[in-house]
């Protein structure tokens, strides 16, 4: 009935094994901190291509044909995804070009974000000579470019020195000529933090930039709209729709994610209420709302085509409904913007589409080895992901808890693989009405047997979720998604789904407001969270009560996992990077001190919210003592945050009484001789002096700052905020400090600038290392050449965050300082020069 080419065969058990080496080669290659030459990436593709070919042609054992299918594959993902990232790396920024104003003529190509700084958008450049020039010449720019329009004169993040002209009203697909200022994907690197670098890199953005639309420079152009980027302008166009008829942000901001994927209109305080009720995964477009939807267009398209008889003897209603359907189900995923969820259950439609029409019979783990192989060969990094593991590992957990009851293929009468591949609750959209014992059932496997592997990426688990999702997943999928879609034709069913998600915004925040809606725990390594998810997947397995007992053990060990802490007199440092800006994190056995908060980046960004919150949960930390030096917004910028989620934190700074945070939380002036004990180690505070504060006319903020002194009797740490050289000097002068000002390691004074650091109290000092808290191609030029020249000349390892990334130094080791971006660096990482 259809071409041999068409033809969907069984997959041999040498394709099986073929498949898991082809995993296992792109997880290795992902691994590497710098790529090789293409020559070797390469060889790996032609070993792979002749080990295949034996494998094809000659007689050989099974066993020896599985052993040399899985080195064929294994070679092959290798050298395929290594020659991917060494193509994607030639099309990088050019150096010389970062910090330059380039005129860029380019298309919009994805939805334009308002935030309350301006405006974020995604520019295609131009192909041609004309398209990006550097003083009237040609210049190469990568093709993709993330770009800022900010409305402010000064913007933190962007720190812009000149006024700006506002931005207009944007939209997808116009055509602009902008001068545009450069830099590398550049992003921070804390423990356990989000990494900037290789979410760009999966965007295949390799340049970022903010718009130069001062007096000075070339007045933005709009030359025009286009139709090259369609479907972003068709997914503007019915996000606005929304935003004018929804006049309710929190549900026009739902409307948006599930209607065509914009999940940034989302609020952070709703995403807070998803992540503890355990609903995230309902929010984004997953594998739930592409199974609804093919399974709606394929009843749909089934019941129209058995109106014609004609149609019918030309292709059988069943079949075309599933391959139309599928069709939909992919342009529906694309319009929602090709989200790697999306990909994951489109590969899975696919796979079972064509084992429909073809009458094949596959076992359930070849077929999700299949679309795993199909992602993957897509998307490599992939790999790297939260969803692709929870997707895969709960389709392959409920498949297994089954696998008693059922025949464990995939035929035409089993669809299952498919529903369940990103939700819990789409087994029903692929097989009819089931009993609510069933789906009950289903939920508490997957809440239980993911609940380590979601503590693994996470660091927290919802205690409601079984509950929440039980209300969530048949009231969006059913109610409130096909709501949203079909008020794409007739707005007037927006205004019911408002209510709707009226409804199911008053359910989840009832529940996340119980004390106990989720566990949150210290993010453990990554043997202990696997060794607890193959545990737990054994508790659901249909196995002998003993037999299931032992997955307990690794549960248990990772809930009682703790990050490990100083000993007893020992203490350590660790330099948080937050840009332009100032957060040390002081540890000993028993307390913790944050000795400032960071930078604000922007009007709704902070390094307390991006950084220190989420660095202060995945290390499980308490704040006994949170010190901001002085009033500067690059040291107090993320201090509401902090504050505001470490109630019991005592705040010691110099800020005025009449300083906004005073409301936050009331401050003890820091001054010189305050003195405490933690666990052995003494804290001591140098300056200030109490009489520095009633000066008048009043001193600058710098000239306050506080100055923290850390010692175990062996190491000291000193750490003096943005004090300049005339407090430096004062110090000196004090015959009662200068003994104490010796230290092995020194948090650079004022981030390294000319007004700092000065020769004689470097020599005071003389640390082994010095850490300079600055922000990449800073505009203040922080640290300064001759302060870098005067660190050397003094043999001071001159440790800076832009290289660094989060440096952690310990008592126990004074000798060393460990760099973040060095020790965990992948080559898609920014190499700064």
């Amino acid at each position: 009935m259809y071409p041999t080419a068409l033809r969907l065969a069984v997959w041999p058990r040498t394709g099986a094994a073929w498949g898991l080496g082809l995993l296992a080669g792109m997880a290795g290659q992902l691994q590497q901190p710098a790529l090789w030459s293409p020559w070797v990436y390469g060889a790996f593709v032609l070993l792979a291509l002749i080990l295949y070919a034996r494998v094809a042609t000659k007689k050989i054992a099974f066993r020896g044909r599985q052993v040399l299918a899985a080195v064929s594959g294994l070679a092959l993902g290798w050298g395929l995804t290594g020659l991917r990232a060494l193509l994607f790396v030639s099309q990088a920024l050019a150096p010389a070009l970062e910090g330059r104003d380039v005129l860029v003529t380019g298309v919009v190509v994805d939805l334009p974000q308002a935030t309350e700084s301006g405006l974020r958008f995604r520019l295609r450049v131009d192909s041609g000579d004309q398209a990006a020039l550097l003083d009237g010449r040609p210049v190469t720019l990568p093709r993709l470019i993330d770009v800022g329009w900010y409305t402010s004169g000064f913007n933190a993040q962007a720190q812009l020195p000149e006024l700006q002209r506002p931005p207009p009203a944007l939209q997808a697909g116009q055509r602009w000529r902008l001068t545009l200022r450069l830099k590398a994907p550049h992003g921070s690197m804390n423990p356990h933090g989000f990494d900037y670098e290789l979410y760009l890199w999966t965007q295949g953005v390799q340049a970022t930039g903010y718009v130069r639309a001062t007096a000075s420079s070339p007045a933005p152009q709009l030359l025009g709209s286009t139709w090259l980027a369609p479907v972003a302008q068709l997914r503007e166009w019915v996000r606005d729709r929304i935003t004018a008829q929804v006049s309710d942000p929190r549900s026009a901001g739902l409307l948006a994610a599930l209607v065509v994927g914009d999940q940034r209109a989302i609020d952070r305080s709703d995403w807070d209420v998803f992540r503890a009720t355990g609903i995230s995964h309902l929010v984004s477009i997953s594998g739930l709302h592409i199974t609804m939807f093919a399974w709606a267009a394929t009843w749909c398209v089934r019941r129209g085509w058995r109106l014609s008889a004609r149609l019918c003897q030309r292709w059988p209603a069943p079949e075309a409904a599933w391959s139309v359907g599928l069709l939909l189900a992919v342009a529906y995923a694309v319009f929602s913007g090709w989200g790697v969820p999306a990909q994951r259950t489109c590969l899975m439609l696919a796979l079972v589409v064509g084992l429909r029409l073809q009458g094949a019979r596959w076992p359930w783990p070849w077929v999700a080895l299949g679309a795993a192989v199909g992602v993957l060969l897509w998307d490599p990094w992939a790999l790297l992901q939260p969803g692709f593991w929870l997707s895969f590992v709960a389709v392959m957990l409920l498949f297994a808890a089954e696998s008693a009851t059922n025949s464990g293929a995939v035929s035409a009468g089993n669809t299952r693989a498919v529903g369940t591949f990103d939700s819990k609750f789409s087994g029903l959209a692929s097989s009819g009405l089931r009993s609510v014992s069933a789906l009950w059932r289903e939920q508490w496997v997957i809440t239980l047997a993911l609940a380590p592997l979601v503590l693994l990426w996470f660091g927290q688990v919802s205690l409601v979720g079984l509950l929440a999702n039980a209300v969530a997943i048949p009231w969006v999928t059913l109610v409130v998604t096909p709501l949203g879609l079909l008020g794409v034709m007739w707005p007037a069913l927006w205004t019911a789904a408002t209510g709707a998600i009226v409804l199911l915004y008053a359910a989840m925040d009832a529940l996340a407001a119980l004390p106990f809606a989720s566990l949150s725990l210290p993010l453990p390594p990554v043997v202990p969270g696997i060794l607890a998810t193959l545990g737990a997947a054994l508790l659901v397995m249909p196995v002998p009560r003993a037999l299931r007992a032992l997955g307990l053990v690794p549960v248990v060990a990772l809930l009682l996992w703790r990050p490990p802490v100083p000993q007893a007199g020992e203490f350590s440092l660790l330099a948080a990077d937050v840009g332009q800006g100032n957060a040390v994190l002081v540890q000993t056995t028993n307390h913790a001190l944050l000795f400032d908060a960071g930078p604000r980046y922007s009007l709704e960004s902070d390094a307390g919210n991006r950084v220190l919150l989420p660095l202060l949960k995945a290390l499980d930390v308490q704040l006994d003592t949170v010190v901001l030096s002085h009033r500067d917004t690059d040291h107090v910028g993320g201090a509401p945050a902090v504050l505001m989620m470490q109630p019991q934190a005592a705040l010691l700074s110099s800020l005025e009484p009449q300083h906004a945070l005073q409301q936050l939380r009331e401050s003890r002036r820091c001054e010189a001789g305050m003195h405490w004990q933690w666990d052995g180690v003494d804290f001591e505070v140098l300056h200030p002096r109490a009489e520095d504060y009633d000066t008048q006319p009043p001193p600058k903020a710098n000239a306050l700052s506080c100055v923290l002194r850390i010692s175990n009797g062996r190491q000291t740490a000193l750490l003096p905020g943005d004090i300049e050289a005339a407090q430096e000097l004062r110090l000196l002068a004090d015959p009662a400090v200068l003994p104490r000002l010796r230290a092995d390691v020194l948090l650079v004074p004022h981030h390294g600038s000319k007004t700092s650091s000065t020769e004689a109290f470097l020599q005071a000092v003389q640390p082994r290392h010095a850490l300079v808290q600055a922000g990449y191609r800073n505009r203040y030029g922080h640290p300064a050449a001759g302060v870098v020249e005067r660190y050397a000349g003094q043999r001071i390892n001159l440790v800076m965050s832009p290289r660094c990334g989060a440096a952690q130094w310990l008592s126990v080791e004074p000798q060393n300082v460990a760099c973040l971006r060095e020790d965990e660096r992948k080559y898609w990482h920014h190499d700064v020069p």
